[in-house]
């Protein structure tokens, strides 16, 4: 679940990437189950690649629009304001480029 692949990509973010939304919801109930509430923030809504992109804001480079409004309500539940804003929102990457910098592409 945390493991991460050559590109720094968990399963959660390749899952987002591949547009697969059912298997994220059982993936984010699994994860539920098994992780403590700071590794849900840190590994998967607020974890990053390589590209320091999180799952977010690939979801939002790739249009997955589904996906987004998901991990949008899972944020809510999970952090704080002040995360939900500044560091899952407005998260920058390696280019300080915002989820909204990969959507006007």
């Amino acid at each position: 679940m945390l493991a991460i692949d050559s590109m720094g990509r968990t399963a959660w973010h390749n899952e987002t990437d591949k547009g697969h939304k059912e298997v994220l919801e059982t993936v984010w109930e699994w994860a539920k189950e098994k992780l403590t509430s700071d590794e849900l923030k840190n590994n998967l809504l607020l974890g990053k690649d390589y590209e320091k992109r999180t799952a977010w804001q690939r979801a939002a480079r790739m249009g997955k629009i589904k996906e987004l409004l998901k991990l949008w309500e899972w944020a809510k539940q999970e952090l704080t304001t002040e995360e939900l804003h500044n560091r899952f929102r407005f998260a920058t990457d390696d280019k300080e480029q915002t989820a909204r910098h990969g959507v006007i592409e």
